[in-house]
């Protein structure tokens, strides 16, 4: 069953506010609620949980704790998944330090950098290998994605090497470089410029919309 990029998208958004309202007590919560937490219709939010088998009843809603287990089993990866970091620079460092890589679905193996002061060292736990060994050490140590949070000029070098290693098979870039990418390695870029222009945009559309007649915007 081939499932579509924003479907997967809220799901997590679904189940990051299951969570949440698990840790509140929340036993119960409709369609509509869960619509206008998200900004999302509830049409929408029914199509996408009905999508891997009923969960919900009829004039009841979903209970919370039920509706998370399910779509943990929907997202959760059926084994540990074998991780590695190039680029150990402040958004490198926030990464590591980001609640999200304490997560029992990956394992962070591995660092790279070019900086002295940080190859051969532990960072949080976490060896540092110089970004030249990068393609010997994700081989060794069966690394299979690699999240790039290196400067846009070393991204395409990184992924060069990293590419020469045959357990690779995803990456995550952090970065707006454009890199090329082997058929055979899935490729998502994380873009928080493209994220804000969208929503500048989108911004500028809503108080467009809402002017007077007769109003300009300034």
């Amino acid at each position: 069953m081939k499932v579509a990029e924003p479907t997967v998208e809220r799901l997590i958004q679904y189940y990051r506010l299951m969570a949440s309202m698990k840790e509140e007590g929340r036993k119960v919560v409709s369609s509509l609620q869960i619509g206008e937490m998200l900004g999302i219709k509830a049409s929408q939010v029914r199509k996408d949980l009905s999508y891997f088998g009923e969960i919900g009843k009829r004039g009841v809603g979903y209970h919370v704790n039920r509706l998370c287990t399910h779509i943990e089993n929907i997202l959760a990866s059926p084994r540990v998944w074998h991780v590695a970091l190039a680029g150990v620079g402040n958004l490198g460092t926030a990464l590591m330090g980001h609640a999200a890589f304490q997560s029992y679905k990956f394992n962070v193996e591995a660092l790279f950098d070019v900086d002295p002061e940080k190859v051969g060292k532990k960072i949080m736990g976490v060896d540092c290998f110089h970004s030249d060994e990068i393609a010997r050490v994700m081989e060794e140590r069966n690394i299979e994605v690699l999240l790039l949070a290196v400067p846009a000029s070393a991204a395409q070098s990184c992924v060069d090497q990293a590419v020469r290693s045959p357990t690779l098979k995803g990456i995550l870039a952090f970065t707006p470089a454009t890199v090329i990418v082997p058929d055979r390695i899935l490729f998502y870029r994380v873009d928080i410029f493209v994220e804000l222009e969208k929503l500048l945009f989108f911004l500028k559309e809503r108080e467009k919309n809402t002017l007077k007649p007769g109003e300009k915007i300034v």
